[in-house]
């Protein structure tokens, strides 16, 4: 594998020397971009994009086109994995992912089998390589999936939640049911991102996005004990070239420790996190991302750029920090105000690479 061309958010995650604080951000393609609404509306829904590779691949260098970025994220959906169990996965206009078969009865969870990658998930794959030769090698593509505990969040209420009271009923009174499903994700998980690997992707991120909901202990009991699992199952090099791979729970900031020893290369923070406090926590064993609130990207470029300048304060002089949001771009944000984040990311931190802490 040859490294991209501008390979600085690989050498981020993995602490080494930069010229510059790289940044991409989480749903970097989405509907806040014209461009993007127009082929989904060409797919005639979410779901046929995600399973189109041609135009799944063409939203996922949208915005690559209009900003520079210093990384696609491939466009598909942390669903896909119980889709392929057979699960039934639909959306519904205004209420979100939908599943026709939650996992509710007992006979049903011992029978969950995770799907084969190469042959369930094929379209992902496709997608990724396609991506990568269009990428032409300058900047790195990275793959992602949802951790087993979010995951298992959606196979259990049969969608979205506010209080997932059904998969939390299962966690306190069938807790071997749930652990069951976990291990099966788990082993789903980690499958499927090695097959992205496989087919090009030189970066890798699993998304929590619901294990901070969780008490204390039980987090660590049933999120970031599968998290581990993954990530002692993944592959760590790809043709001879490491692949660093991102953990980002979602309210996680309490369990900051535990997640940096989890093994992966990089955590993730959302807003609520002091950057400068992590770093000094965590950032002698791993890189950070993010943590920009996304309703900055409401505001105006002046502010945009005063907010970024105080992230890039907030982490400090050297390398570890790839420049993210707190969470996804909101579909309200103008691509112009994108665009002003990149730039003020890019430009205000080369102060930060030239030496060392004064």
């Amino acid at each position: 594998m040859i490294r991209p061309r501008n390979d600085t958010l690989l050498r981020a995650l993995l602490r080494q020397p930069t010229p510059y604080t790289p940044i991409w951000l989480m749903r970097q393609a989405g509907r806040y971009l014209p461009e993007y609404n127009e082929a989904r509306a060409r797919a005639g829904s979410f779901l046929a994009l995600c399973r189109n590779p041609d135009l799944a691949a063409e939203v996922t260098l949208q915005p690559l086109a209009r900003f520079a970025l210093d990384a696609a994220i491939v466009f598909s959906d942390i669903l896909v994995i119980p889709d392929a169990m057979g699960l039934g996965l639909y959306f519904t206009e205004g209420e979100g992912p939908r599943f026709e078969r939650p996992l509710r009865d007992e006979w049903e969870v011992r029978n969950l089998v995770a799907p084969d990658p190469e042959e369930h998930l094929r379209y992902v794959l496709d997608t990724v390589a396609q991506v990568r030769r269009a990428l032409g090698n300058e900047v790195p593509l990275i793959g992602f999936s949802g951790s087993p505990f979010t995951l298992a969040c959606y196979m259990v209420e049969g969608g979205s939640s506010g209080d997932f009271h059904e998969v939390k009923r299962m966690l306190y009174q069938r807790p071997e049911l749930l652990h069951r499903i976990l291990e099966t994700n788990a082993g789903a998980v980690s499958a499927y991102l090695n097959a992205q690997i496989e087919h090009g992707a030189q970066a890798v991120m699993i998304f929590d996005t619901w294990g901070g909901t969780l008490a204390h202990e039980a987090y660590r009991e049933f999120s970031l004990r599968y998290i581990e699992h993954v990530l002692s199952g993944l592959k760590r090099a790809h043709g001879g070239e490491r692949v660093p791979n991102i953990v980002f729970t979602r309210g996680g900031g309490q369990w900051l420790d535990e997640i940096a020893a989890s093994g992966c290369d990089a955590v993730g923070l959302d807003w609520t996190v002091d950057l400068g406090a992590a770093r000094r926590q965590v950032g002698e064993h791993v890189a950070l991302q993010g943590n920009l609130d996304p309703a900055v990207l409401l505001t105006s470029p002046a502010v945009i750029r005063e907010e970024a300048r105080k992230i890039l304060a907030a982490y400090g002089y050297g390398s570890g920090h790839v420049f993210n949001l707190g969470h996804g771009v909101s579909p309200a944000a103008p691509p112009e105000h994108v665009a002003a984040l990149v730039e003020a990311a890019h430009g205000l931190s080369k102060e930060y690479h030239r030496k060392a802490a004064p």
